[in-house]
């Protein structure tokens, strides 16, 4: 896709609206309004150099601009749809992608840097269900790396919410950690993803802002997953 001007910003302006965002280590996201689309400013906070960028949205969009400071990752997709990848450059550490679309009210829900096809740096993502699909991958890839790493994250992650999982139990009539180890150790990673989407039904939230307020510290687990 042929380069167009970036809509509405001087480089400069980018720069300066960069360095209000806390760096993730991953992706730094900043959106704003143009004229009839939206605009995305993503930036490479992941400590090294990346050949490639994934981004899903909540709907089917048409990628109408790129812009890329610091490298080059050409489109691999089709330009409308709801996920594409960019690939086959690269883009250094602190450069950045602007991604303008339609319709402007379409909103990202993924976007995780790439280095020869395997992520890279902690992602972003604006969803319950993309945070339960982080943690049934990154749990099994975890366990099969460093189980005793997995071990300690899970004995804290029930130390931190010792009080509320113990009301949850006597709810539920069990013992939680005598149902959740076993699908932790030994499920595929859709197992625990849809394990995780019954505990935050039981939470009653429904959206990724109320769960992270929420009563349940996944601090620990998040940590060590990176997220």
């Amino acid at each position: 896709m042929a380069k167009m001007r970036l809509v509405g910003l001087t480089l400069g302006a980018v720069l300066l609206l960069f360095q209000g965002l806390a760096l993730a280590g991953g992706v730094d996201a900043a959106f704003y309004e143009g004229t009839g689309v939206a605009v995305g400013l993503f930036g490479n906070s992941a400590g090294t150099a990346v050949t490639g960028m994934q981004i899903e949205f909540d709907k089917s969009v048409t990628i109408v601009n790129k812009i890329e400071f610091g490298g080059f990752l050409p489109a691999v997709t089709e330009l409308t749809g709801t996920s594409f990848v960019f690939a086959g450059g690269s883009l250094v550490d602190g450069g950045m992608v602007e991604l303008d679309w339609q319709p402007a009210d379409a909103k990202p829900t993924f976007i995780i840097w790439l280095s020869g096809g395997s992520p890279v740096g902690a992602p972003f993502f604006t969803t319950i269900d993309k945070l339960g699909y982080l943690l049934g991958q990154g749990i099994v890839a975890l366990r099969e790396a460093n189980p005793a790493a997995l071990q300690a994250a899970m004995e804290q992650l029930f130390a931190d919410n010792e009080e509320f999982f113990a009301g949850l139990e006597a709810t539920l009539g069990m013992s939680l950690a005598d149902s959740l180890m076993p699908i932790i150790l030994t499920a595929p990673a859709e197992g625990i993803e849809n394990f995780f989407n019954t505990l935050v039904g039981m939470l009653g939230v429904t959206d990724l802002g109320s769960l992270m307020q929420s009563d349940v510290d996944l601090s620990a687990l998040l940590g060590l997953l990176g997220l």
